[in-house]
């Protein structure tokens, strides 16, 4: 049977479906309201898909679906298929590393400590942890204010009763009780661990509530020592939590998702709440092989989330909304109050890890790290094409004298200093930057296009305001080329990107990477022009303090120049040696000018 006969069988039912190569192997798994609708988008109408796309239906050969009662359950089977068969064309998890859990584990006298692996052993698992030293710091408290046991015996009742064991040093410095020889009932010492546990779920409140009213009924007893235990074990767990506590959230229980786009990635931060407090934060990244919509996105993230922490608290705060329903579950946009407050608190997780991620590549993976900054100064600035070469045009003099101008020239992100290029203003007489901005943009593109017009840059930059903008404009424009590039100015004192006929400037994000590839651009052409200037500018101090002298020519010069080394020593030196180089009379006449200057 013909596939698209196939996808007219398909039933009008929740469920997911399969696409498989010629080989017989799953390269797409998708998830469906209605079966029949979402696979025939594939394939209506072919020019309405992205070129990824097309290429993943040219490579269909069959399809096969299962159906499912509801789109939750549409959501978590997708989920666990994709993990199954990993299929070339899905979005895939780019973090692949193992976070670390707190484990409590199943034994009478249980241990808590740090592990990356899940045994199905009875034991409890808290976490995952996105930071390994959070869930240290964690760890270190636990082991500071409750007296548990670190050591690996296998301590049961009956061990204890044939005294199997002998105390370590741990419990004669304090941190152990002694549970291997009876020194704590078995009792007690769960009642810490069902603290511990407690706290780990976000119970915090409810044990300073109880930690505060046994040191009420303590001091109302005159057991004044007990009393300060319970206020230092409040003082601890205060101090500790002050920094994940969200008091104005209250004490509700609620999930958070929040996810950042660049190009066919996505970084995406996950915390969960519970009685006010993050007791789970959790950063992924997601790489798309074909274009996907971002509310299937975040439904792939909600889902890896499910899967890993299990069940969903009743409300979860989210950006946007997800592309699937789940009963019982009620996800929220906030528009103001502590829930945006919750919601932005993410998103800043998401733009820090999207941050890292890309500075890790620039170390890793420099060719991507810089591809992936173009493309992003492509969006910011609405370009249609990557700025792959650009070029930047900036003027310097001192006024008016020895004006120059300099082009510096980026390629694939990264200077390209060989094609840096220096010029002095022929045309322009004092200081007139628009005038001599127009120049310079006419001589460099008048002479690409005789001499390598393919080579043309996707971008300009004009270190200036509006009016140098301006003038460039007008130089393209006479040179028709107006219309094969994009042209921005940056102004220096705001920082504001300016475009030709629009009012208003773009103010990019100051902490983006797009803007500190513009301004990098920027300073670069800066720098290069503010060194030519220097340096045409000591060569003609020295023209004009030597030259101005009737004799002295250009070979007088340098002869004086070689043997005394600058202007200031020939000055100083006697007339007498002066008088061995280039004569008595002229010797006299260079002494005496020098002197008066």
């Amino acid at each position: 049977m013909d596939i698209r006969e196939k996808i007219t069988l398909l039933p009008h039912q929740p469920g997911v479906y399969r696409y498989y190569n010629s080989e017989g192997s799953v390269i797409y798994v998708g998830k469906a309201k209605d079966l029949n609708k979402r696979v025939a988008q594939y394939f209506v109408d072919p020019a309405r898909l992205n070129t990824k796309t097309r290429l993943l239906v040219s490579k269909i050969a069959d399809v096969q679906y299962s159906v499912v009662d509801s789109e939750a359950d549409a959501l978590l089977l997708e989920n666990n298929l994709i993990k199954q068969y990993k299929p070339r064309y899905n979005i895939l998890l780019k973090d692949s590393k193992t976070y670390p859990w707190i484990c409590i584990t199943n034994e009478e006298f249980p241990k808590v400590l740090l592990t990356r692996r899940v045994d199905k052993n009875g034991s409890r698992y808290f976490g995952p942890y996105s930071s390994v030293m959070h869930a240290r710091a964690l760890l270190e408290f636990f082991r500071s204010n409750y007296p548990l046991r670190s050591c690996k015996y296998k301590i049961t009742s009956d061990a204890i009763l044939r005294h199997k064991f002998r105390p370590c040093l741990d419990m004669h410095i304090g941190r152990c009780r002694g549970c291997c020889v009876g020194g704590v009932s078995r009792e007690e010492y769960n009642s810490w661990i069902a603290e511990i546990e407690h706290l780990l779920t976000g119970g915090v409140n409810d044990i300073i509530r109880s930690y505060k009213a046994q040191m009420q009924a303590a001091s109302d007893e005159l057991n004044f020592e007990l009393a300060q235990q319970y206020k230092l074990k409040i003082d601890a767990l205060q101090q500790h939590y002050s920094k994940s506590i969200i008091t104005a959230a209250g004490e509700r229980d609620v999930d958070v998702f929040s996810l950042v786009f660049d190009g066919l990635e996505a970084f995406g931060n996950f915390l969960r709440i519970r009685g006010g407090a993050i007791i789970q934060s959790l950063n992924l990244g997601f790489r798309m092989q074909i274009e996907e919509e971002q509310a299937a996105v975040l439904s792939t993230f909600v889902a890896e989330i499910e899967s890993k922490f299990g069940e969903l608290s009743k409300e979860i705060i989210v950006p946007f909304l997800p592309d699937v329903r789940i009963e019982g579950v009620n996800f929220r946009i906030p528009v103001r109050g502590d829930k945006l407050a919750l919601l932005e608190l993410s998103a800043k997780n998401s733009r820090e890890f999207r941050f890292n991620s890309l500075k890790q590549r620039e170390h890793t993976n420099p060719d991507e790290f810089h591809a992936a900054v173009v493309e992003e100064l492509r969006k910011a600035l609405g370009m249609d094409v990557a700025p792959e070469h650009i070029e930047c045009f900036d003027n310097s003099n001192t006024q008016g004298t020895n004006p120059v101008a300099a082009c510096v020239v980026f390629r694939g992100g990264v200077p390209a200093k060989s094609d840096y290029r220096k010029f002095k203003i022929k045309t322009v007489v004092g200081a007139n930057d628009y005038a001599s901005m127009k120049e310079v943009v006419n001589r460099r593109y008048s002479r690409m296009l005789e001499e390598n017009p393919d080579d043309l840059p996707q971008l300009v930059v004009i270190d200036g305001g509006k009016g140098q903008l301006n003038f460039a404009w007008q130089a393209l424009c006479e040179l028709g080329i107006q219309d094969r590039f994009t042209v921005v100015g940056l102004a220096e004192r705001m920082e504001e990107i300016i475009r030709v006929a629009d009012p208003y400037p773009l103010f990019l994000d100051r902490n983006s990477q797009a803007f500190k590839l513009i301004t990098h651009v920027r300073d670069e052409a800066h720098r290069f022009g503010i060194t030519f200037h220097r340096s045409l500018r000591s060569k003609s101090q020295i023209n004009s303090a030597l030259r101005a002298i009737k004799g002295v020519g250009e070979q007088t010069e340098q002869r004086l120049l070689m043997h005394f080394g600058s202007v200031a020593r020939i000055a100083a030196a006697p007339e007498s040696d002066i008088a061995k180089l280039v004569g008595d009379s002229l010797a006299n006449r260079i002494k005496t000018q020098l002197n008066n200057d």
